[in-house]
């Protein structure tokens, strides 16, 4: 009765240790999935810098929950003035396969054109993204280290 009792362990043991393998295989595989950075500026207008900062603080769950289904993840902001003029500076990582689609799908979305109808009257794009008709410029990436 022991040997079977042994026996059943192991069998037991060795079937948990295959399903983590498998689980941890399946995570490694995902989290080597392509990544790329993205950064952008725009200009801030003074007089509403706190107005952004409250919207920011309080950003709404449901534009949160977009972010992440469009493949968005670390996503930052930074405020900076320079020569008397503000800046925001936006980073994220994008893990999707699609940019240009998750892209559309966040601005169909009719919560997040809400949010941007509270933001954008905050912000001065740069000439080269009111050029398009954007409100943030892309920026290049030069340098990365990990």
């Amino acid at each position: 009765m022991e040997y079977l009792n042994k026996k059943v362990l192991f069998r037991f043991v060795i079937g948990v240790v295959m399903v983590s393998l498998i689980f941890v295989g399946c995570k490694a595989s995902n989290s080597s999935q392509k990544m790329k950075r993205y950064a952008s500026v725009t200009g801030l207008k003074e007089e509403k810098i706190e107005e952004y900062k409250k919207l920011h603080a309080a950003a709404w769950p449901s534009v949160l929950k977009m972010i992440k289904e469009c493949n968005i993840q670390n996503y930052s902001i930074y405020l900076k003035k320079i020569d008397g003029k503000n800046y925001l500076f936006s980073y994220f990582e994008y893990v999707g396969d699609n940019f240009e689609l998750d892209m559309k799908k966040m601005g169909d979305d009719p919560e997040t054109q809400r949010w941007w109808k509270e933001t954008d009257p905050c912000q001065i794009p740069l000439p080269d993204a009111a050029a398009k008709g954007a409100t943030w410029s892309d920026m290049e990436e030069v340098f990365h280290t990990d």
